[in-house]
């Protein structure tokens, strides 16, 4: 029989976990029996998760783009959540669709310090224990939008791209270091992304999915558990999930 690994050796970092793919991810290892430790900013949702999945779920209310913050919390964690072998750099964001050329400024260095910075202080605050113990695994949220481009896509998926080669890069670095890296790259996935990339506009995040089945955080979170629970020999580099009735864009030809 196939001896896939058992959640309960593992210990889950899982940043972004108050909503979406984040909460879905700490709920499917903590429920498998992972010790799963989750951050955000937003203290209450945490507080419910920690209610709902008891005291395999540590709570840690913390900004990813503030590393002294980052560091500090992580370094102070309790001894049964201190040896983390799974890291989930989820945390991230789209904000806006405008063409390049009237988009916010101010949304696109949002996207810059969650996205690339706050992935970079996850990893580099996490790694050298991994390494240092001689196992472990780097998973990140990637997307489709960092292959294929959109027209609005513009610094989101720039972020992407940057999150697709850092991972492929970490993978070169990390060789023979017993360390796995994975870049999951959904394509459309309801939960509240479009809802923060259309700041809080219900109508226009609805529209995104009208039509049509897209991906759940649940489906995400159950290609990371796949991932992360595979022998330690399986690594997998790179996966990109969408839903059935997505498919790559064509070609946008002006006339």
């Amino acid at each position: 029989m196939y001896q896939m690994l058992d959640p309960a050796t593992l210990t889950v970092l899982v940043t972004g976990a108050t909503a979406g793919i984040g909460a879905a991810t700490a709920r499917r290892f903590a429920l498998a029996g992972a010790r799963v430790i989750g951050t955000g900013r937003r203290a209450e949702r945490l507080i419910a998760l920690r209610d709902e999945l008891g005291p395999n779920f540590h709570p840690l209310e913390v900004d990813v783009r503030d590393n002294a913050a980052l560091t500090a919390a992580l370094e102070g964690l309790p001894e049964a959540f201190a040896k983390i072998n799974v890291v989930f750099a989820n945390a991230g964001l789209a904000l806006g669709l405008e063409p390049a050329h009237k988009a916010s400024l101010k949304d696109w260095e949002d996207m810059v310090d969650t996205n690339i910075k706050g992935l970079l202080y996850t990893v580099r605050a996490t790694l050298p224990g991994m390494v240092e113990r001689g196992e472990g695994h780097v998973v990140f949220t990637g997307s489709v939008a960092g292959d294929y481009p959109y027209l609005g896509g513009n610094a989101y998926g720039g972020t992407k791209a940057f999150v697709k080669q850092f991972a492929l890069n970490l993978v070169a670095d990390l060789s023979g270091a017993g360390v796995r890296v994975t870049n999951i790259e959904p394509g459309m996935v309801e939960t509240e992304f479009s809802l923060v990339r259309f700041h809080g506009d219900e109508a226009r995040s609805s529209d995104v999915y009208a039509g049509l089945q897209p991906l759940s955080g649940e489906d995400i979170a159950e290609q990371v558990f796949f991932c992360c629970t595979l022998p330690r020999h399986v690594a997998i580099d790179r996966l990109q999930v969408m839903p059935t009735s997505q498919s790559f864009a064509g070609m946008k030809v002006a006339r």
